[in-house]
């Protein structure tokens, strides 16, 4: 069974830390648990490195696709929209360090102070790692180095822990650097939410291109354009393809009928719900929930 991030209606990620009262995600993943070898996009104020242990991968943030090979990796800063994928479905294991800048501590501070300049929307989206830059080989083996104290045998040191992470984050406050143009990102970027949130709250209903555009203040032809630049799909494979996320959500969660989960996804019929759900899952909307209550056993 694939399995989805949990976004919410903004996009934004809910991330679950391997300790509740440590802001830290650190784990293996693999582009085959996403259905067709592609996470869903989605943003988080944590800052997120991600460290290619096989295959290939081509990793989206904020309008710019990069192609991310063995060995390499990628740092994504704050509240950035990003997902990875593979457009021929091989997959692709990887290390992702996700820190969340409550690790600091409360109040206000200069590390803080620091943390808010050198990761704001200011600043470059991203940095690829490769292993031609001596400080990239350290990050990249610190990643390393951070996943094996999270899973070592006995239990982690969480002083270790919150010091390499804090490390990470400053080897990449010292070299990450200013863009031009963030103004405009930051709008941008308003625009696009605006109207992914009027398709997680509307999507029940007919809705078209003109009403997608209409909740964030664009033309018609705005819309497409931002949502291929920073969504990387057009706004109608984007509700689409969320309506049968949740489809999927109804058909594991509820005993509802397949006619009733297709109209409460928004489509006119229950026909044509199972033939976009065939295409999209690779299996009918029917098998679909057998094999969950198989897998719940």
């Amino acid at each position: 069974m694939k399995n989805p991030l949990e976004i919410f209606s903004d996009l934004s990620e809910r991330l679950n830390y391997n300790f509740p009262d440590l802001p830290l995600y650190i784990r293996k993943g693999s582009l085959d648990q996403f259905h067709n070898y592609a996470a869903t996009a989605h943003w988080h104020v944590d800052l997120e490195f991600i460290y290619v242990l096989e295959g290939s991968m081509d990793y989206f943030v904020n309008g710019c696709t990069i192609r991310i090979d063995q060995g390499e990796g990628i740092f994504v800063n704050s509240s950035r929209l990003h997902f990875g994928f593979s457009h021929d479905h091989t997959d692709c294991s990887f290390i992702v360090v996700v820190i969340h800048p409550s690790l600091l501590g409360e109040g206000s501070s200069l590390a803080k102070t620091y943390w808010e300049d050198k990761f704001s929307a200011m600043m470059e989206d991203f940095i690829l790692l490769t292993n031609q830059i001596g400080w990239h080989r350290e990050v990249l083996t610190s990643l390393q180095e951070i996943y094996d104290e999270m899973h070592t045998d006995s239990t982690p040191n969480p002083l270790r822990l919150i010091s390499r992470a804090l490390a990470l984050c400053a080897c990449i406050g010292d070299q990450v650097q200013q863009k031009s143009g963030h103004s405009e990102d930051v709008q941008l970027w308003t625009n696009v939410q605006q109207m992914t949130s009027f398709i997680h709250q509307n999507y029940e209903y007919k809705i078209t291109l003109d009403d997608i555009a209409a909740a964030g203040a664009v033309c018609r032809s705005r819309c497409c354009t931002l949502f291929n630049k920073y969504v990387g799909q057009t706004p109608t494979v984007y509700l689409t393809r969320y309506r049968i996320q949740k489809g999927c959500e109804m058909l594991k969660e509820t005993k509802r009928s397949i006619c009733e989960i297709s109209i409460a996804c928004g489509f006119q019929s229950a026909s044509y719900f199972t033939f976009i759900f065939r295409k999209q899952m690779g299996l009918v909307p029917q098998d679909y929930r057998k094999q969950i209550i198989k897998e719940q056993g």
